[in-house]
């Protein structure tokens, strides 16, 4: 790994805390190093890179290449899908003779009416672990092909306390002390000026932060760290917490059809508990023998509980034993 340069950010990660986050470094630098380092075979996607690796597992096989190409073709996920394109897959059809579709539609019934996911199944691990999908897919438009020596990230978004509606436009990115506001309609707000007022009012301690256009800027123009939490920030309070586990080279076996990215390759599970009045919101509030709930207990976000069991005065409405709730969804 390169050494960190004391003038700016490093051109290669180099790590802080062992095992944990690299020191700040430049993406595009780190980019162009590799391409300064590595041949034109290495970088290439041509599909005669894949042709020899394709030679390399017949020999491994003991077949002939046409014998592999075959069992590639026949193995493939595309042989999966079903001929009908005008059918929606995620449907399950009323009427359906397999028993296993009649299971899932039962449990997917039950989910909607309670929001809480009880068990995995196999339907849903393959659902849920995408990067397969997308695997090797080259776009019908040669246009349309990633350039070769692009960088890929992977980022694991997790999923916040409290789930919001898609109402507005508004939103930003927070990298090393710069928040990427995206301004690209007319409708967007500045979300990180109320913040950065906050900070510069006591100096806090946070140095100079500074707000710029997201759309003027791309993460090659980006300085971070790998492994290090920073945020995403939506719908005026809803936030999410952002690493970027990975930096490398496009490989000719990675989806290389620019139109599918941001690529969606996996989704954790999501066990939360929502609120009974609402059902939108993480649950804030659970409450025992309580005279106005119709089960017990019964889980309320912060906004129906207090509508519910307090007038405008806030005196107590009815008779319950009320605590706060910590929904384990939000460690997922």
């Amino acid at each position: 790994m390169a050494a960190v340069e004391a003038a700016g950010p490093a051109a290669a990660p180099d790590y802080e805390a062992a095992e944990l986050y690299t020191r700040v470094f430049r993406v595009g630098a780190l980019g162009r190093c590799w391409r300064q380092q590595l041949g034109p075979p290495d970088l290439s996607l041509a599909a005669e890179a894949a042709a020899a690796e394709l030679g390399c597992g017949a020999a491994e096989l003991g077949c002939a290449a046409e014998t592999a190409a075959e069992l590639r073709a026949v193995c493939s996920i595309d042989m999966l899908m079903s001929s009908d394109k005008e059918k929606d897959p995620d449907v399950i059809p009323e009427d359906s003779s397999l028993l296993t579709l009649r299971i899932r539609k039962k449990a997917l019934e039950r989910r909607e009416e309670t929001i809480i996911v009880d068990r995995a199944c196999r339907q849903e691990t393959l659902a849920y672990e995408m990067e397969s999908h997308a695997i090797g897919k080259r776009p019908d438009n040669p246009t349309d092909l990633v350039e070769e020596g692009e960088l890929l990230l992977t980022l694991n978004i997790y999923y916040p306390v409290i789930f919001q509606k898609d109402l507005y436009k508004s939103a930003f990115f927070y990298f090393e002390g710069i928040f990427y506001n995206d301004k690209r309609y007319p409708e967007c707000r500045d979300l990180s000026r109320t913040i950065i007022e906050w900070s510069e009012s006591h100096d806090r301690g946070y140095g100079n932060l500074q707000s710029v256009k997201m759309e003027d800027y791309t993460f090659n123009d980006l300085s971070l760290k790998i492994g290090f939490p920073y945020l995403f920030c939506h719908q005026g309070n809803c936030e999410h917490i952002i690493i970027i586990t990975d930096v490398r080279l496009i490989h000719h076996d990675d989806c290389v059809d620019r139109n599918l990215y941001p690529l969606l390759i996996k989704k954790h599970w999501l066990c939360t508990r929502k609120c009974f009045v609402c059902k939108m919101y993480t649950a804030r509030w659970v409450t025992n023998k309580d005279s106005l709930a119709p089960e017990d207990p019964c889980f309320f976000c912060d906004v129906c509980f207090r509508m519910l069991h307090y007038d405008v005065e806030g005196n107590k409405l009815g008779e319950f034993l009320a605590y706060p709730y910590v929904d384990p969804g939000i460690f997922n």
